[in-house]
């Protein structure tokens, strides 16, 4: 008996010197992540989850309930729940989705009024993990079951449409015309490499923080200009560039004026973690540079960052990013006049068409197509910075449309220069990315080969059809949006005409314009993209002169498919969903 009652107290002690080891890794684990030191806190967390496993536990046992752990009196811990979901929060704040991803999957069963936003950041990490399908159900599960109205709501559905151009651009048909490569060999080194422009044929100038002298050790992450000769695909004599350049600044992003004698940068400090930047100007005195002189208030404006300069072609106006009070949000691009001496007079923005409510940056224009370049994290795309275009002048800019794949990547690509032709601007570029980096922007070489012979697309044949009869919707054909929003694209017009043209046969008729949507996204979002597109169909009648009196428009959203948009099985159906996608027109009367 004395046997047994010392072994049942040795195994009580155990549990409870085990139990005390659980209660310790879980306090350490709440403690670093009070201090966001998120890889500490992981490390700890993971050891509170092992141990517990490694406990002997009653029948009734919970995992997931605060009172199942052992605590001191006056030490609050966080309960098992917490402790998962904070696990998954360290791993993602480090970048660490690989490990993060699973820890959401198993908060997904937690109480969602605890954890409300356990499904958008499994669905974040998904899509880091280039799960791009299950993302984007992943989002959409997300907005079906998240009732707040909020900006977890708006990154959703700007995601769900994100997803779906990604998918789209990954399976282009067009993707065997374009080379992507990284740089040329000897370019990019250690650190990152990013900001090319082309001081002529084959001298390439850069920002890198590169370590380039044994003294320089200590400011190995210090950013500054560089140059290299460019010749058949590799880089040589990468020197820094011959410009003052200081040494406890960052300086780079450069822009030459088109007479080679003026050139303006960018220096920029980090202090307690935020970003101050301004452009700067330097003369050219014979073979020499002189020292950067910043720029007044007109470009630097007080309290405010401005960087990233882009001389135009003709040496009187010079582009840049700032986040200064007056933009829409985030940083704009914004222009200035320059006078003969390469001094600003005036700033001004470079408007709504081309800046939104989140970050423009790093403007080029391409002369010889007339093009505007940038970079943008708002609008649909890739992710990240996508680099966007738009042809125009500097007070009237064309909708940008974004380059899509592999132009852009699913990471940040920002940073272009390019040497093609006014009817290829692809022909020849560079471009700055992290697509394939662990931490840093690099060089890539970009090019485009547009075939010799195109197929040409037969042109719409603008016939005036008989009107069908009264409530019957009928299809118009070759009726096409940009994807995932309402804007009309030009190639719909053909068809409008001849839809115009029998409004005018028959000046007492009435139609209603409807439009509808796969099965895809939220029903909100769906009928608010199918209301959109009918208006703007109905706005271009108007433009041709039909009175607006005899036009009605209606968005179904999902609401009246024609074909199934998924397979008896549950599975995706493409073909049915595209279908669904479609623009009707209806006799009214």
């Amino acid at each position: 008996m004395k046997r047994t009652f010392l072994v049942a107290a040795i195994v009580l002690m155990g549990m409870a010197a085990q139990a005390q080891f659980t209660y310790d890794y879980l306090k350490a684990g709440d403690f670093y992540y009070k201090k966001a030191d998120y890889n500490s806190a992981a490390q700890y967390y993971e050891k509170y989850l092992a141990s517990r496993k490694s406990i002997v536990r009653p029948a009734a046992y919970n995992p997931y309930t605060t009172g199942t752990l052992r605590k001191k009196k006056g030490a609050p811990v966080s309960s098992g729940q917490q402790a998962i979901y904070n696990l998954a929060e360290s791993y993602r704040k480090l970048h660490y989705y690989v490990k993060a991803a699973p820890y959401y999957e198993e908060a997904l069963e937690f109480d969602k009024a605890q954890f409300p936003l356990a499904a958008y950041y499994y669905a974040t990490a998904l899509r880091a993990l280039e799960k791009y399908e299950a993302a984007e159900k992943a989002f959409t599960y997300f907005l079906g079951i998240h009732e707040a109205k909020d900006d977890y709501t708006q990154a959703a559905e700007r995601e769900v449409r994100n997803l779906r151009f990604i998918q789209e651009q990954l399976h282009r048909g067009d993707l065997a015309d374009y080379v992507v490569r990284k740089g040329v060999t000897g370019l990019n080194a250690t650190g990152a490499s990013y900001a090319p422009v082309w001081m002529n044929n084959g001298t390439l100038i850069f920002t890198s923080t590169r370590p380039d002298s044994a003294t320089d050790k200590n400011h190995v992450h210090l950013n500054r200009v560089y140059q290299a000769t460019v010749t058949e695909g590799r880089a040589g004599n990468i020197t820094r560039f011959e410009v003052p350049q200081p040494r406890d600044e960052h300086q780079g992003v450069v822009s030459i004026s088109p007479d080679g004698n003026t050139l303006f940068l960018t220096r920029w400090k980090v202090e307690d973690g935020k970003k101050t930047a301004a452009i700067y100007r330097s003369k050219k005195y014979g073979d020499t540079w002189g020292e950067p002189v910043k720029l007044d208030e007109q470009v630097n404006a007080a309290g405010y960052s401005a960087q990233q300069p882009f001389v135009m072609p003709d040496g009187t106006h010079l582009l840049y990013a700032s986040d200064r009070k007056g933009g829409y949000g985030g940083f704009d691009i914004w222009y200035a006049d320059l006078d003969a001496d390469g001094k600003p007079l005036n700033s001004r923005n470079l408007g709504s068409t081309i800046n939104s409510n989140a970050n423009e940056q790093a403007p080029y224009f391409h002369a010889p197509s007339g093009t505007l370049v940038f970079s943008s994290d708002g609008g649909v795309g890739m992710g990240g910075y996508d680099f966007f275009y738009s042809k125009g002048s500097l007070d009237s800019w064309e909708p940008p449309v974004n380059f899509g794949y592999p132009v852009n990547s699913v990471k940040d690509d920002i940073y272009f220069t390019s040497k093609g032709t006014g009817k290829n601007i692809l022909e020849n570029v560079w471009i700055g990315s992290d697509r394939d980096a662990a931490c840093c922007l690099e060089l890539f070489a970009l090019s485009r080969h547009i075939p010799d012979t195109i197929t040409a697309v037969p042109p719409v044949v603008k016939e005036v059809p008989p009107p069908p009869p009264v409530e019957t919707p009928t299809i118009l054909q070759n009726v096409y949006y940009d994807f995932n929003v309402a804007t009309l694209k030009t190639e719909s017009y053909p068809a409008l005409d001849v839809l115009v043209d029998m409004l005018n046969q028959h000046p007492g008729m009435r139609i209603e314009i409807s439009a509808h949507t796969d099965s895809k996204g939220t029903d909100g979002f769906n009928n608010r993209l199918s209301e959109e597109r009918a208006k703007n169909v109905v706005e271009y009648l108007i433009s041709k002169g039909i009175d607006k009196d005899r036009l009605e428009y209606k968005g179904y959203g999902e609401t009246r498919p024609i074909a199934p948009n998924t397979t008896p099985d549950g599975k995706d159906n493409p073909e049915g969903r595209q279908q669904n996608r479609r623009t009707e027109f209806k006799i009214l009367k």
